[in-house]
Parts: structure tokens; C-alpha cells; sequence
């Protein structure tokens, strides 16, 4: 009986020491372990940004007189030349002033001068335009034996496009360039009828210089206006663009024909788009947190089908992302795992349950994920947000 209760009693002394033996060795630490894998990979720049009708005509009073209540509202259609925007009635006694003729008469010599620099901007941009898309059907044919790059072939594709956007422009100044001569011509013809025949000028009617739709109205109410003053905005909202606000540092990484994805825009998918320009000149602008900062303006253009973005309006909010390069391909590792030391990119590799202290060659990098060029392969496991319990060699167990 003793001798069974001795040999009890060490089983329970030897369990006892195997439990607290347990208690006292190390336990795996929990991690989240992500596996690297091969993929396309892009760095953006990402901010907000707003839509911008981009030829937008201001509609001003030809002359002085009685401006007759205005029954056009924002967002109606007008068309060139035919939809008649306000009607006026004339000032007698400015036509009776010596001097407003002779003001008249400089404002036709003015409009002549500015028709005929349209004109010429005109012929410019055709041969701008003549030119980008010559250059563009060469580099097509060299590409087809493989001569070009595709990267020279989407810069000549983005010329082109930005050259027939351009002559779209110039065309549309010359229109209203001849529109402006012919209001100043006919207020002209008015104070001479006026102090030929004595008579007071009939209603003097201001038709529409563009097709497109009215953007805002500023004088509504009939009443006395001024030669010169604002009277409505119209503008094509089927030819919008994007302005972005980036900070100075981010916009020397962009390019003229970078890509953009225009998202969060209230409608479904992503709308890609095109920089066209990039201003030469920044701005100082205060953030919300009251730090001031350098902006630079950059201007995007739509690539997609104006029926994907047609219920965009002018000034409406996108978020965009300008893509400054990107990889086919490339090895990547969540931009969680990485962190520096000693001066270098690291990361901590799982190998038979332990975490093994790597250092990495990075390449592309943006805030989710970046490029690795040499330290790691496709389909090892990495820790993500190692925290401090992690260290070389300790022992790890993936959640």
C-alpha cells in the first residue's frame, strides 16, 4: 500500500513539474501572415478634383439701356445663332453722346482685330493638328513591324488628341470672335440710325454665339444695365474637363498623357481620363488643418464616351487618381509588412514557424503595396504590422 501511494505521489510531483515546464516555455506569437505574389501594380497620385466646363462664354450687355426679364434658366439648351438669350432696349441719350459712338467705333476696330487673331490662331491649330496626326499614322505603321515602343505610340495618341482638342477650341473662339464683331457692328449701326434719322432704335436682341446650355444667370430681373455687364454664362457640357489640385512635389512626377481613374464621381464604375496640362505656375493654399502649401493646377480630359459621364455637371466633385508609373508583372508585398532597419527596407519572413529577419530591394511603392527586386519570392509568407513581441527567430503561429 505504501509503495502504490509513493509511486502516485511521484506521477503527481512529475506531472506537476511537466505543467509548469509548459507554462514556462515560449508561445508561438499570433501573427497574420500575407503571401507574396506576382501582379500589376501602379503609383498614383491621388486627390480631389472638379469638373470644368472647358470653353465657357460669358454673355455681356452690348450696350447700355433696359435689359427685358430673361426666360431662359440654367440648364436649358441653346443653340448658335438661333436662341435668342436677351432683349434690350436702348438708352436714347447714349446715343446721343458723341462719345459713345466713338467708343462704338473702337470696339468694332477692337472686335475686327480679335476675329482676325482667331482666324489665325485657327489655322495654327489645323496645322498642329495636320501635323500630330501625321506623326501618329508613322509611328502606327512602325509599330506594326515592332520599330516603336508602345510607349511612344500612346504619347503620339495623346498629341493627337490633345492637338484635335485644341483645334476644337480654336474653332469655337473664331465662331464667337465673328459673333462679338457682328454685336459690335450692329450697336454701331444703331447710334448711326439714331442720330441720322432722329429715330430711337428698335429692341436690340442677343441671340446665342454657341450650342450648348445655359450655366448660370446673373442678371434675371428687368431692369438698367450697363454696356459690358455680365449678363448669363453658357457653355458645352458635353466638352468638360477635370481640374486636380496636387502639391507642388507630386506634380513633378506627373506627366503630360498620364492616365487618370476619375472615382466616387455618384455614378457606377471608374472613369478614366487623360492629363493634358500641367500648369507651370503653383499657388499657395491653406489646408484644413491651416497649413499652407504649394498647389499646382493640373487639367484632365475625358477619354471615356461623354454617355458614361453625361449626368456630370460643371463643378461637380471626382476623386482622382493619376497613375505617375506603373509595372506588368512585378513581385509584391503589402506595404504593412514593410519597415526600416538600419536604413533599409525589411520585412519578416515565416520560415518553419519562425519569423526570419529579411532585407528587401524595393522598387515601385505606393501607400498599399510596393515592388520587390530582390530579396523575396513568389509565394513566401510575410508578417503584416509586426508588432513588438516579433523578433528575429522567435517562434510564430498565422492566425
Amino acid at each position: 500500500m505504501q509503495r502504490s501511494t509513493k509511486i502516485l505521489l511521484v506521477f503527481l510531483l512529475l506531472a506537476v513539474a511537466g505543467v509548469v515546464v509548459y507554462a514556462a516555455l515560449p508561445r508561438p506569437v499570433p501573427v497574420d501572415v500575407v503571401s507574396v505574389v506576382r501582379g500589376h501594380m501602379k503609383v498614383t497620385v491621388d486627390e480631389e478634383g472638379k469638373t470644368r466646363v472647358r470653353d465657357r462664354y460669358t454673355i455681356s450687355a452690348p450696350l447700355s439701356g433696359r435689359l427685358l426679364r430673361v426666360q431662359l434658366d440654367p440648364g436649358d439648351r441653346v443653340e448658335a445663332g438661333k436662341t435668342r438669350l436677351v432683349s434690350m432696349e436702348p438708352a436714347v441719350p447714349d446715343f446721343l453722346d458723341v462719345r459713345t459712338q466713338m467708343q462704338l467705333q473702337a470696339r468694332v476696330q477692337g472686335a475686327t482685330a480679335m476675329r482676325d487673331r482667331a482666324v489665325r490662331l485657327l489655322d495654327k491649330a489645323r496645322v498642329d493638328h495636320h501635323y500630330a496626326l501625321t506623326a501618329l499614322e508613322r509611328l502606327n505603321k512602325a509599330h506594326e513591324k515592332r520599330a516603336v515602343s508602345l510607349q511612344d505610340l500612346e504619347d503620339a495618341r495623346a498629341r493627337e488628341s490633345m492637338a484635335f482638342q485644341e483645334l476644337e477650341a480654336a474653332r469655337l473662339g473664331a465662331r464667337v470672335a465673328q459673333f462679338e464683331l457682328e454685336q459690335a457692328r450692329a450697336s454701331l449701326h444703331f447710334v448711326e440710325t439714331y442720330s441720322s434719322h432722329g429715330e430711337p432704335p428698335a429692341r436690340f436682341e442677343v441671340y446665342s454665339p454657341v450650342s450648348g446650355s445655359v450655366l448660370r444667370v446673373v442678371q434675371e430681373s428687368e431692369g438698367v444695365v450697363t454696356a459690358g455687364a455680365p449678363l448669363m454664362e453658357l457653355g458645352d457640357l458635353s466638352n468638360m474637363e477635370v481640374e486636380v489640385e496636387v502639391l507642388s512635389a507630386d506634380a513633378v512626377r506627373i506627366r503630360p498623357g498620364a492616365k487618370v481613374l476619375l472615382e466616387r464621381w455618384g455614378g457606377e464604375g471608374v472613369i478614366e481620363g487623360r492629363v493634358t496640362r500641367i500648369d507651370p505656375s503653383g499657388f499657395t493654399k491653406v489646408s484644413a488643418l491651416g497649413v499652407e502649401e504649394q498647389r499646382v493646377l493640373v487639367v484632365v480630359d475625358f477619354t471615356e464616351p461623354h454617355e458614361k459621364w453625361q449626368f456630370l455637371g460643371d463643378a461637380f466633385r471626382v476623386d482622382a487618381r493619376i497613375v505617375v508609373s506603373e509595372g506588368e508583372d512585378v513581385l509584391i508585398v503589402p506595404a504593412g509588412a514593410l519597415f526600416r532597419h538600419e536604413g533599409e527596407w525589411s520585412v519578416f519572413r515565416v520560415e518553419r514557424g519562425r519569423a526570419v529577419l529579411q532585407t528587401l530591394k524595393i522598387g515601385l511603392r505606393n501607400d498599399l503595396e510596393a515592388e520587390v527586386l530582390d530579396g523575396l519570392r513568389e509565394g513566401d509568407g510575410v508578417i503584416s504590422y509586426p508588432g513588438d513581441r516579433v523578433e528575429h527567430s522567435v517562434s510564430v503561429k498565422p492566425r
